[in-house]
């Protein structure tokens, strides 16, 4: 998949300069990424490469989607794979609750600047299938892995991601059952779907 485009958002306050970006070309295997903290600097270079014909995987570090219980006592239980780093809980509920806002805002403005239709997706093979296409995942940069700076940790999520290119699906760090998908929320808000059955899908989880 030589046209496909990593890219990887660490969620977080723009004004208090908590939010980074990396951007990864899997064409150029030796390479690193090109980094950044400008919120519509990335939209512009996520549009650019879908308006060029590049497949792009499109990754936030938050919590995308979270787990509906039988139990109401576990409803705000860890998904299974987060162990001691809860969605609810400490850093992961304040990346939620922030990236309910800066997730839709960037598919929104990603959308407005595309010069023609493309499909997002939430299966990998189904993305790989198709020439061309937008496919999103979450990055979750657990305590231990985090580095010394917003960019290092989107940058370290988007090398993650490609060391698992063979096989993304076999990254996959949470095994929901049922699930409320707030990314689900924000594609159809923001135009990229009209598929309601999306806001009961989770979408594949790297742990770095």
């Amino acid at each position: 998949m030589t046209n496909l485009i990593i890219y990887c958002a660490d969620i977080g306050s723009v004004k208090r300069n908590n939010f980074g970006w990396a951007r990864l070309s899997v064409s150029e295997e030796t390479g690193g990424c090109s980094t950044g903290s400008d919120m519509a600097q990335l939209a512009k270079e996520i549009a650019g490469d879908l308006n060029a014909g590049n497949r792009v995987a499109l990754g936030f570090e938050c919590p995308l989607f979270v787990p509906i219980a039988d139990n109401p006592i576990e409803l705000t239980a860890p998904r299974l794979g987060e162990g001691n780093r809860p969605w609810s809980a400490g850093a992961g509920a304040a990346s939620l609750a922030t990236g309910l806002t800066q997730t839709f805002w960037l598919l929104d403005r990603v959308q407005s600047l595309l010069k023609h239709e493309v499909p997002c997706f939430l299966n990998w093979s189904q993305f790989k299938s198709a020439d061309k296409g937008l496919f999103l995942w979450e990055a979750f940069v657990s305590s231990d892995s985090k580095k010394n700076s917003h960019c290092d940790d989107a940058e370290a999520a988007a090398l993650k991601f490609r060391e698992g290119l063979e096989d993304p699906e076999a990254l996959n760090a949470i095994t929901p059952k049922k699930v409320r998908s707030l990314l689900g929320a924000a594609l159809i808000q923001s135009g990229w779907t009209a598929d309601i059955g999306c806001l009961g899908k989770p979408c594949l989880v790297v742990r770095v």
